[in-house]
């Protein structure tokens, strides 16, 4: 009994415990690995969502930020030669247009001046005209001195006309919305008055002679454009992804002279380009293509991959573009571009979604 407490009982449970150990190792590492293998690896499948051609309107409403600036003085040049004799106004003066600023006296040139009698040369006779102000404004200098010579064409002054401009820089993306001739601006400034209108809308390229940083110009003529969209953001959460983001231009507005606003301040101007009613339309992001023409995958009726179809764009409110010819009310196409940046779906980790073109 004694020999059996202290020998082969120890021995019979250490046989257990091992064979227990066994049989665990066999199904953690090898039962388990052969499960693994044996199942497919998961794939991370995004279906492109389909989206039918719908009728609705379409507002073409572009928002610019800018700034009030002073509008620039105008110079005033002397329209006559000779000696100044007599200054009508000051620096700091009120002028309007057309006011006398200085006066000068120009020798007039005599043809086949008559000799008299006794030898003597005629007296030169003088004629006495006055230089106006080019402009209305304030009087902002005058250089001209009393017996002073001046020549035609010659700067002598300038003159503030007191009035203000709203500018700001558009991108190529706004000037593709804004090729026809920008309609009246909503004019809204940070701590001003009440969004009021603006009705002289002006746009300029920044390969104007002035850099685009003027607040004249008419913008080019044309029909409705259709915003090309090259790049979008596809997939849940995804958005547009915009292209043309650098400035190309310079809209601008004379601020009525109504309005009391300082230079300086920040403004938003809120165009209207057009509105097209119960027109076809599709999403944006659907959309690769440039002004007037674009590009869409159309859903094939066999059930086969999308179909590439070219079609006519009209005004786009910057999610949705007119389609003016090439498609028909119903037909389905891919709601992104093919190809378009993926965004990555937070629950499948860092690793890129894989798209499959269906429906």
């Amino acid at each position: 009994m004694g020999v059996f407490r202290r020998v082969i009982l120890p021995v019979a449970w250490l046989l257990v415990f091992a064979i227990i150990a066994v049989a665990l190792v066999k199904i953690a590492f090898i039962d388990g690995l052969k499960s693994a293998a044996s199942q497919p690896a998961p794939l991370a499948e995004v279906d492109i969502p389909m989206v039918p051609a719908t009728r609705a309107t379409v507002t073409n409403t572009v928002q610019i930020k800018g700034t009030v600036q002073s509008d620039a003085a105008e110079p005033v040049r002397s329209t006559s030669a000779g000696s100044v004799v007599k200054i009508f106004v000051e620096p700091g003066a009120a002028v309007s247009k057309g006011d006398p600023l200085f006066q000068v006296k120009a020798e007039r040139a005599v043809t086949n001046p008559q000799v008299s009698k006794d030898g003597t040369p005629p007296k030169p006779v003088y004629d006495y005209l006055n230089v106006l102000a080019p402009g209305t404004g304030t009087l902002q200098s005058l250089s001209t001195l009393i017996d002073q010579q001046v020549t035609v064409g010659e700067s002598v002054g300038r003159i503030d006309p007191g009035t203000y401009t709203v500018a700001g820089s558009v991108t190529a993306a706004q000037q593709y919305r804004l090729l026809g001739k920008p309609g009246p601006a909503e004019i809204a400034l940070v701590g001003g008055p009440a969004p009021f209108q603006c009705a002289e809308v002006a746009l300029r390229n920044n390969a104007s002679d002035d850099g685009g940083t003027g607040s004249g110009g008419l913008a080019g003529s044309g029909g409705g454009a259709g915003m090309g969209v090259g790049a979008a953001l596809a997939g849940p959460g995804g958005g547009q992804q915009e292209e043309g983001s650098t400035p190309t231009g310079t809209l601008s507005c004379a601020v009525p002279a109504d309005q009391q606003v300082f230079a300086g301040l920040a403004a938003t101007m809120t165009v209207s380009a057009g509105v097209a009613a119960d027109v076809l339309t599709v999403p944006l992001t659907a959309v690769k293509g440039s002004v007037k023409d674009g590009i869409v995958w159309v859903s094939s009726a066999a059930g086969g991959a999308p179909e590439e179809r070219k079609i006519q764009l009209g005004l786009n409110d910057g999610s949705v573009v007119e389609v003016v010819s090439g498609l028909a009310e119903g037909e389905q196409v891919l709601e992104f571009v093919p190809g378009a940046p993926a965004v990555t779906d937070p629950m499948m980790g860092p690793g890129p979604v894989t798209y499959v073109q269906g429906g």
